[in-house]
């Protein structure tokens, strides 16, 4: 008898405890969320104004990196940077054409990695940007076919969003007579679409609907239910959701309209060219002026000879609905995070999130991303790692290191291709620094594509900046440069310094000033040592 319940109590011990196992591997499992065009400016990097308490929640459990910086200010280049741990000139990805395993075919993702050490690695959303990869998201980076949005996600009575983002009635009336009468022109549906996403393409949308009325609120719900199956079943997973918001346009609903009064609503403070310029720094902002309210704005607002001068009401405005969508995002990141919970997951899981780069919201005259300047380049990353304290870091960090700091903290080798570093000893000591200067670099083509989103195919110039603690160092180059090639001083056309403790917006390029000509000569050292650490001999 004794022996019986010296058994039964064993048995339920071993039962207990394998319940509680399930979904918990050695390997810890790895959710990666990609936030698009999301700048630092949540409550995490100091902003008491956004409301973020989800991305904040995260923040509390891991590593904020307040100073990190993207590889090239554009999504598809970012987006392909992080996901292989290698720079844009050798991703070769510097647009959103060139297909990454055309120009790449060798080249190792982030996912296809940890599928050979026993990862199950499956993604939904906006991660690798679409154009850049084959119509499976990069087929060799998943276990499984990479997940479209289910169509039983979308709140029944809307039904899925016209042209993937608006859900106002007459908004989405106006789509569906543009594909009619284009079809009745004998266009396909696919063209017929196209020509709607001209025509109809508002910058934003407040109407009272639920998360799930959108794409992003859909892709969530789906998720939760994703993660529920990965955690059945033993095996560790790498799990990559891909939020669109609050990249253009700004939908999001009203209730995430209502944290914020439009009176309130800040403006850049300099909106200007600095003084010595170097014309190629700038852009049209070709991006928002495709945006079929801004014609009307532009017609009655002063333009400038460069950037894109809007209104102070319509400013006030796309900032409310930038702030609106970041706090919508905010609320499916809380979604994510209460399943890990819920399903007893967070003890066993890192957790990345970032934003691909940053967003100009009206400083230097700029909107949109594409350029080289600080508000465009810093973009948030925040990691929690099971075992880790939180805490912060002013350390110097770039997307190439995610990579190796996630192979890092899940006890995997890392591959040594990789142009990243591990950030795992900065998560355990903040006060480490792992590198001397953070890189990124934007191209200028000077053809008419260069006006729109299609890319950067044949650019012909190319700005490489290096970021340190205080200063940004930029030397633009022409005739096709690439820091893979031999580097002639005569490619130069142009170079710019800032210093961030004197002049935090950017007002003054002091670059050829006589009190910086010290600074400025070691910089550009710095700089040409690194093109040489790069050119393929």
């Amino acid at each position: 008898m004794k022996s019986k319940l010296l058994y039964s109590i064993f048995y339920l011990l071993f039962f207990s405890l394998s319940h509680n196992l399930v979904g918990q591997t050695s390997k810890p499992n790895i959710l990666f969320i990609a936030v698009d065009d999301l700048k630092p400016i949540i409550g995490a990097y100091g902003n008491g104004m956004i409301k973020t308490p989800n991305i904040d929640r995260l923040a509390k459990r891991g590593t904020v990196f307040l100073n990190n910086y993207c590889q090239q200010a554009i999504c598809g280049p970012t987006r392909a940077s992080i996901m292989t741990g290698m720079r844009p000139d050798f991703t070769k990805i510097w647009d959103l054409k060139a297909k990454i395993r055309e120009v790449s075919p060798d080249i190792v993702t982030l996912p296809q990695y940890l599928i050979s050490q026993g990862y199950s690695t499956q993604g939904i959303g906006k991660v690798f940007d679409s154009r850049n990869v084959d119509e499976q998201n990069d087929k060799l980076s998943w276990s499984v076919p990479y997940y479209k949005t289910d169509k039983k996600y979308y709140e029944p009575s809307l039904g899925e969003p016209a042209s993937g983002r608006y859900q106002l009635a007459e908004t989405k009336a106006q789509i569906e007579k543009v594909i009619r009468e284009s079809i009745a022109k004998g266009m396909t549906k696919a063209e017929a679409n196209a020509e709607a996403n001209l025509k109809v393409r508002p910058t934003s949308e407040c109407i009272d609907v639920p998360d799930n009325a959108y794409n992003d609120g859909a892709n969530i719900l789906q998720s939760k239910d994703i993660l529920k199956s990965l955690s059945q079943t033993g095996q560790p997973f790498f799990f990559a959701v891909g939020i669109a918001k609050p990249h253009l346009p700004f939908v999001a609903p009203k209730k995430y309209w209502e944290l914020y009064k439009r009176a309130e609503m800040p403006l850049a403070p300099f909106q200007s060219q600095t003084t010595n310029p170097v014309s190629v720094a700038y852009h049209n902002a070709g991006e928002i002026r495709a945006y079929t309210d801004m014609p009307a704005d532009m017609a009655v607002t002063s333009q400038k000879e460069f950037g894109y001068s809007i209104s102070a009401a319509k400013q006030q405005e796309l900032v409310h609905a930038y702030y609106a969508a970041i706090s919508y995002t905010d609320a499916l990141v809380g979604q994510l995070l209460n399943t890990l919970d819920t399903l007893g997951l967070s003890k066993n899981t890192i957790v990345v999130l970032w934003g691909d780069h940053g967003w100009h919201l009206g400083d230097h005259n700029l909107w949109c991303k594409h350029s080289n300047f600080e508000e465009a380049t810093r973009a948030p990353l925040i990691i929690s790692s099971p075992g880790i304290n939180p805490n912060s870091t002013r350390s110097l960090t770039e997307h190439v290191d995610i990579f190796p700091t996630l192979c890092d903290l899940a006890g995997l080798p890392i591959p040594q291709q990789l142009q990243g570093k591990s950030l795992k000893p900065v998560m355990k000591d903040p006060t480490l620094a792992v590198k001397k200067y953070a890189t990124s670099q934007y191209p200028r083509s000077g053809i008419s594509e260069e006006n729109g989103r299609s890319g950067f195919v044949e650019a012909s110039t190319m700005g490489y900046s290096i970021r340190d603690g205080q200063y940004r160092f930029t030397i633009w180059m022409k005739n096709g440069f690439r820091s893979t090639k031999k580097y002639f001083e005569k490619d130069e056309i142009g170079m710019e310094l800032y210093d961030y403790i004197a002049d935090p917006l950017e007002t003054k390029n002091v670059a050829t000033e006589k009190k910086y000509a010290s600074l400025s000569a070691r910089m550009r050292a710095d700089l040409l040592a690194y093109f040489n650490s790069q050119e393929v001999r």
